[in-house]
């Protein structure tokens, strides 16, 4: 592939640049100095940038005009995450929303659904979260044990989930449960988009090694979720929750995006610390540097090469698994070899009102979480050798008996 804009393109990133600086007085950037010391603030202010974002037209802009997009192209959307990096603006706060719940509602959703939901979603004025991990089925999803069951015009949901990102701030998820537990674990599922402020709804915020508080716990008892809330038919929650995963696996590292703090940022970096180092260490932190950004580079471009394919037509498929695996490898290779560049700095940053290096070691503790979202690495590697390259699968014994036979609802 071309790896130059196109005129069209060049010309599109210039007008999203020329947006971008018109509007720079009311975003967020990551170099603005301090975080806003209280947490709802800093809601506020990112809830904002989206909304100016989306009044400017670039949020959604790969969605149908009718569901609130540009009905522009993937392409256009990439140009887009580039120039927003380039400003260093952050991630969009309501990208689980976005990328993963949007895509399933607008696809498994009713004309109604579409109305009240997917313009609030664009604005960030609804943000959304995915509620799939459950404490025993993380990587085996469909072993879920969170239950719905009919009661008239509603279902009463029990159950926990957990590594629920975003939960703690969000408006709506997208919720799996088991409403058949006579069928095998994949059938006999369904899917509801939940209110995450319904009675019964508890989240409890865990706290990471790095210090911030982006997973939760989420707890449901007695939660009554209307059917007109159902994505899909009843039992047919798997196959809605596919649309997540392969729209999860583009967004998480499939597109090309880099995950964390980029390639050029660790160029930089090594420019200003590499002439300090002695030169046996300087010949060791380019090594670390260049095997970082081969990496980086590399998923950068394969990335292309598939928003290219979907845009010509194409769906996602489980090609992003691959991307979303080296996306993560890249990722950490980029991350450890800035921290390695700063050496102690990166040690005591964090506190010490050192933005930059603090970044860097935050990014470094970040990472593990992100090589468990949108599926492990393990469960990745497993998607490529079957479903990619073909090879036998792994033996199932329990694929094919009904849920509660199989030892699996304890």
């Amino acid at each position: 592939m071309d790896f130059d804009d196109t005129p069209d393109e060049a010309a599109y990133r210039a007008r999203v640049r020329d947006l971008l600086a018109q509007h720079a007085g009311d975003l967020v950037h990551l170099d603005a100095g301090e975080e806003a010391a209280d947490a709802g603030e800093q809601e506020q202010a990112l809830r904002r940038t989206q909304r100016v974002l989306a009044e400017a037209g670039l949020v959604g802009v790969a969605w149908a005009a009718e569901h609130g997009g540009q009905g522009g192209s993937l392409a256009q959307q990439a140009i887009i995450g580039q120039e927003l990096a380039r400003a260093k603006v952050p991630s969009l706060i309501n990208h689980i929303g976005i990328g993963m719940c949007g895509p399933t509602v607008i696809a498994h959703g009713t004309p109604d659904q579409h109305e009240r939901y997917l313009a609030r979603l664009l604005r960030a004025d609804d943000v959304w979260c995915q509620l799939f991990s459950e404490p025993a089925s993380g990587s085996d999803l469909a072993a879920l044990r969170t239950t719905a069951v009919r009661d008239g015009d509603d279902w009463v949901v029990n159950g926990q989930k957990v590594w629920t990102t975003l939960a703690h701030v969000s408006d709506h998820g997208i919720l799996l449960t088991r409403t058949d537990p006579d069928r095998p674990k994949h059938g006999g599922l369904t899917m509801f988009v939940v209110d995450m402020h319904a009675p019964g709804v508890t989240v409890r915020p865990l706290r990471q090694m790095g210090g911030q508080s982006d997973f939760n716990e989420v707890f449901f008892d007695d939660v009554r979720i209307p059917d007109t809330e159902r994505l899909g038919e009843p039992g047919e929650g798997w196959r809605v929750a596919l649309t997540t995963l392969l729209n999860e696996r583009v967004a998480v590292g499939g597109g090309g995006n880099d995950l964390g703090l980029s390639v050029e940022s660790l160029a930089r970096l090594a420019a200003a610390k590499l002439p300090g180092l002695t030169a046996q260490r300087q010949v060791l932190a380019r090594q670390a540097v260049g095997r970082a950004a081969v990496a980086a580079l590399g998923n950068r471009y394969t990335g292309y090469r598939r928003l290219t394919a979907i845009s010509q037509g194409g769906l996602p498929g489980p090609e992003a698994s691959a991307g979303k695996l080296a996306g993560t490898a890249a990722a950490k290779l980029v991350a450890d070899a800035g921290v390695r560049l700063l050496g102690d700095d990166a040690v005591f940053a964090v506190g010490t009102g050192d933005d930059e290096a603090g970044r860097w070691q935050r990014n470094q503790a970040w990472l593990p979480g992100i090589a468990i979202a949108g599926g492990t690495d393990e469960v990745l590697r497993n998607i490529i050798g079957e479903r990619v390259l073909g090879l036998p699968p792994e033996p199932r014994e329990d694929k094919h008996r009904p849920f509660n036979a199989s030892g699996s609802t304890r």
